[in-house]
């Protein structure tokens, strides 16, 4: 067993013409390159760009194929939180419905609810200014982590990170400065010009889009489908 910069050399490769040898070991490094692993901020995905439309019944592993044609997707980690209330039921189902696909994996972090007090001057009710908030905790530190240890075991080429947190600047920021020879390209789960702009985050990365929305119609679930349990998964009513 031979190696060229860092790349094995098998005996059936050795064995061939100087020509064609390098011709393979090109073939494998390009297809070594296109391996990537995506990174999904599941609140900022959801509410930039599935919330108010028919499309919450996504399949993820469906659409990023869609997406990344050119890419040979080694796992899909999609960042979340359970939340409280009606809604718990539904997002249950969908992570019933995420966990039949073979390269999804769910992080949860925290859901909590965050108290704020009404800052308008011109207000002028009487009572109990303050008033309480959902918020997610973890997501950011959660989506770093990741990203720093699959750089560290050299588990992709690519990284496609989904999310428009400024937040995720430093570790995209280490990522880039320790392995440099990983792209990183960032898609803004937005369209509004407000929140899609997300400029500190584009500024760091690779290349950075948009996420296209035109796609979610081409990669929805089923009505149905045989969860990992054997029972039957419903796509929720209201969606």
């Amino acid at each position: 067993m031979g190696s060229l910069n860092g790349y094995l050399l098998d005996k059936e490769m050795i064995s061939l013409p100087s020509m064609s040898w390098q011709a393979l070991l090109l073939e494998r490094i390009s297809v070594l390159a296109k391996r990537s692993v995506v990174y999904i901020d599941g609140f900022n995905f959801y509410y930039g760009a599935v919330k108010d439309t028919p499309y919450k019944w996504l399949n993820l592993q469906k659409y990023f194929e869609i997406l990344r044609q050119d890419d040979d997707i080694q796992k899909i980690w999609y960042f979340t939180a359970k939340v409280s209330g009606n809604q718990l039921e539904r997002q249950e189902t969908y992570f019933d419905a995420l966990a039949t696909l073979p390269i999804i994996e769910i992080v949860f972090g925290l859901y909590k609810l965050k108290e704020l007090r009404c800052r308008i001057k011109e207000c002028r009710y009487q009572g109990n200014k303050a008033y309480k908030v959902p918020e997610e905790k973890g997501t950011d530190v959660n989506i770093a982590l990741q990203m720093l240890d699959d750089a560290y075991q050299n588990a992709c080429d690519r990284m496609i990170l989904v999310s428009g947190d400024s937040d995720l600047v430093p570790a995209v920021k280490l990522v880039k400065k320790r392995h440099p020879e990983i792209q990183i390209t960032v898609y803004i789960p937005a369209s509004h010009p407000k929140r899609g702009a997300a400029t500190e985050l584009r500024n760091v990365a690779d290349k950075h889009k948009t996420l296209p929305t035109a796609l979610l119609p081409k990669a929805q679930f089923p009505q149905s489908l045989t969860g990992t349990s054997g029972k039957t998964i419903y796509k929720p009513s209201s969606w």
